[in-house]
């Protein structure tokens, strides 16, 4: 699904570049349970950004379920990552003025689905992440959990391919927490590719391949530790 090849990424400050990925060698395959760690500063969320296509300031090849990403312009990007990606993210992102079924149906807007099918889906996933009678109510008469479960099903409505999550539990308590990787399982034993970025030892329980980043540079991977991780090949 994901293949990456000598990704860079940095940032310039006058003469200084600053690279945040360094040399980024990276094979994701379908339904694969995916998590990154490693401190703070050390490029996760970049890194999560580029698998979402939200950042196409990297240089390297990445390619994307047999597209490469780099030969696209942005818009085409954004395309392919409304129809074949979801993203959770830590600080919910819902839109206050919108209900729970409303931002939950925003995904489908942007595809050719009919209203009624749209309002069979959601009536669907809100029976599914058992929120029906919150379908109404507004993202702040909710809990930080409920808000959550609210993001992770806008996130996957669509059926993306590819689940993407940053610090998806960041915010909630223990028990919330548990509830949202047991989740997390479920949509991955049910195909979905995810890929979580998280500080949990925990939550990284809950995958199948845990890779950790540091200063930039992809330090670790669980599933290959023979791995030169500055050249992409075994050792």
């Amino acid at each position: 699904m994901i293949n990456i090849h000598n990704l860079d990424r940095s940032y310039k400050t006058g003469h200084t570049e600053t690279f945040v990925l360094r040399r980024i060698h990276l094979h994701i395959a379908p339904g694969e349970f995916v998590t990154i760690m490693g401190p703070s500063g050390a490029g996760k969320s970049s890194l999560l950004n580029v698998f979402a296509m939200l950042d196409d300031q990297w240089r390297g090849d990445f390619v994307f379920d047999g597209t490469p990403i780099q030969t696209l312009n942005r818009k085409q990007r954004a395309e392919l990552a409304r129809q074949r990606t979801g993203m959770v993210f830590q600080s919910y992102h819902l839109i206050d003025d919108l209900t729970v079924a409303e931002n939950i149906d925003l995904p489908l807007s942007y595809k050719d689905i009919p209203r009624s099918d749209r309002q069979a889906l959601v009536a669907d996933t809100l029976d599914r992440f058992n929120i029906v009678g919150k379908k109404d109510l507004y993202p702040s008469q909710l809990s930080g959990g409920q808000q959550q479960l609210v993001g992770i099903a806008r996130a996957v409505i669509h059926r993306p391919a590819l689940l993407l999550a940053d610090e998806p539990t960041g915010n909630l308590h223990s028990e919330q927490a548990a509830e949202i990787m047991h989740l997390f399982r479920k949509l991955n034993e049910q195909g979905t590719t995810i890929v979580q970025v998280t500080h949990s030892e925990t939550n990284a329980t809950f995958g199948s391949r845990t890779l950790e980043l540091r200063d930039g540079w992809l330090t670790r991977d669980t599933a290959n530790p023979n791995l030169n991780l500055a050249t992409g090949t075994a050792v």
